[in-house]
């Protein structure tokens, strides 16, 4: 059951920086494994008693749902990496955090003030700024590490505080100066004005400031140097994560097997449409369905899938993120293809004069448009503004050349018919999202080692760029995604159209299944 034809493991290895840079929605679609789908009695995905998973199971499955979508976004998002969470001082956090951590300093300068000094909150934060210093440190620094540890040794710093002899500058100073030795060169301004800080109990401040920015510098090192490794083994350690998120939480593929079974009764409804058209035509049966073409016709669902309140297929968990961008973006640009389609074909004779018109109406269509996924967008006021400043611009035009502006009648019937393309089954929009479906199929159909991209179908041109951008965007992540999920989504066919048992996924190539 070939659901990877054409699909090769080198091609997609290769593709992992072009996927969109953009975080996926994790916590949303983690309801896609913790909720019991098949225990629902209206459910077709199970007809079976629903299997009771213990608290321990859902810990297991939540684990490693989190390993498997952490290591899938530092692999394919070359954009990835870790940021210091910054509260603003006006919201609750921020009030909190600020009057805990100055109550500790004001503390700290008390004691520090007394006669004799109290040095004992003071060692504490020299202990936690040596273990910090340490774990910068690579396994081979051995002679750094002695150093360290010989010089903030806070039981020596105890005994030389009980003979009011420790030196909490000059402790301060080494720590400042081993921290220009370890830090990343963009740190190395912030280290230097560390130097300038008098006020002891301010440079403390200070150094755990700098010693949090350098945590997120290894951090952040770190994932980039995992990120090759990640990228060449991604496709097994993701399947067996998934594998083992399957046996703690066994009803983790229904949503998915429930995506592919309605891709399944849409594509037999279409075969019996046509069949019932065609004199003497028979019907088609479910084992002669091609299982690759319902597995294409269900990923391009994902590019008109209403994300707001429907879950996500789990084993699409890791990209949800990714492909609602993709979606949203995609939903614009028909907007945008269909003004022009429109203005072109009602007023193409007044606009031929005008250069650059078509890129000139696309960049104002998208200023006007954007964040038309948002709720609170009114699409029908922005193609109102959009059809307004259109006739504006052509008029302007026409009168510079000497020619009469629109006509009244002409004027209404642009506006009426770009302000319609929100109406449900609007020829121009569906007509212009079937060519964007075409486009899309015919990439997820072309061989991976094809080069050249599909043909854009006629009234897409404007939009070409952006479309072309989208479309191989979408193909990396339905190629890798049939790379990791093949044995499972053969499993799932096996099940819906030959009512074949489950093979064991671990033993499927997913290149002949």
């Amino acid at each position: 059951m070939p659901l990877n034809d054409e699909q090769n493991s080198d091609c997609d290895s290769s593709r992992f920086s072009e996927s969109t840079g953009s975080s996926s929605d994790s916590e949303y679609s983690r309801q896609s494994f913790t909720s019991d789908s098949s225990s629902k009695p209206s459910s077709p995905a199970s007809t079976s008693p629903p299997k009771l998973v213990t608290f321990d199971e859902m810990m297991a499955a939540a684990r490693n749902l989190s390993d498997l979508t952490l290591a899938h976004e530092i692999a394919v998002n070359e954009n990835f990496h870790l940021q210091r969470t910054e509260h603003s001082q006006n919201s609750l956090p921020g009030r909190v955090r600020q009057i805990v951590h100055q109550a500790f300093w004001d503390r700290l300068e008390e004691d520090l003030n007394e006669d004799p000094p109290e040095y004992e909150h003071a060692i504490k934060l020299f202990d936690e700024i040596k273990e910090i210093l340490l774990s910068f440190l690579n396994p081979g620094a051995n002679r750094m590490r002695s150093q360290i540890c010989e010089v903030l040794d806070t039981d020596l710093i105890r005994q030389q505080a009980q003979h009011n002899a420790v030196d909490i500058q000059g402790l301060a100073n080494y720590v400042i100066t081993t921290m220009g030795k370890l830090c990343a060169p963009v740190r190395d301004n912030d280290v230097n004005q560390l130097k300038a800080t008098g006020n002891i109990v301010a440079l403390f401040r200070q150094i755990f400031h700098v010693l949090d920015l350098m945590r997120m510098d290894y951090v952040n090192f770190t994932i980039q140097s995992l990120r090759p490794h990640l990228q060449h083994n991604l496709v097994d350690y993701e399947r067996a994560k998934f594998q083992d998120i399957l046996e703690e939480t066994p009803s983790a593929l229904d949503l998915t097997t429930e995506w592919i079974r309605e891709s399944i009764q849409d594509e037999l409804s279409s075969v019996s449409c046509e069949a019932s058209s065609s004199s003497g035509a028979g019907g088609i049966s479910k084992p002669n369905l091609s299982p690759t073409l319902v597995l294409t016709n269900s990923y391009l669902k994902l590019l008109q899938w209403d994300y707001q309140k429907k879950i996500i297929p789990e084993t699409l968990v890791t990209d949800e993120g990714r492909l609602r961008e993709l979606s949203e973006k995609l939903n614009q640009l028909k907007i945008v293809a269909c003004i022009c389609l429109i203005t072109s074909n009602m007023v193409g004779a007044a606009i031929e004069g005008i250069p650059d018109f078509g890129n000139k109406q696309k960049r104002i269509s998208f200023v006007l448009l954007d964040g038309m996924n948002k709720k609170t967008f009114d699409l029908k006021e922005a193609l109102t503004a959009i059809g307004l400043q259109t006739c504006s611009e052509i008029n302007q035009s026409l009168t510079e050349r000497g020619f009469p502006p629109l006509s009244k009648e002409v004027h209404a019937n642009l506006m009426g018919q770009i302000c319609n393309i929100v109406e449900e089954d609007n020829p121009i929009s569906s007509l212009i999202d079937k060519r964007i479906q075409l486009y899309m199929r015919s990439l997820l159909a072309s061989p991976c080692a094809q080069k050249s991209m599909a043909t854009i179908p006629g009234g897409l041109a404007v939009i070409q760029t952006e479309v072309e951008s989208i479309g191989s965007q979408f193909a990396n992540i339905v190629n890798l995604n049939k790379q990791v999920y093949g044995p499972f989504y053969a499993n799932i066919f096996r099940k819906l159209l030959f009512n074949k048992p489950v093979a064991n996924t671990t033993d499927t190539d997913p290149s002949t299944n």
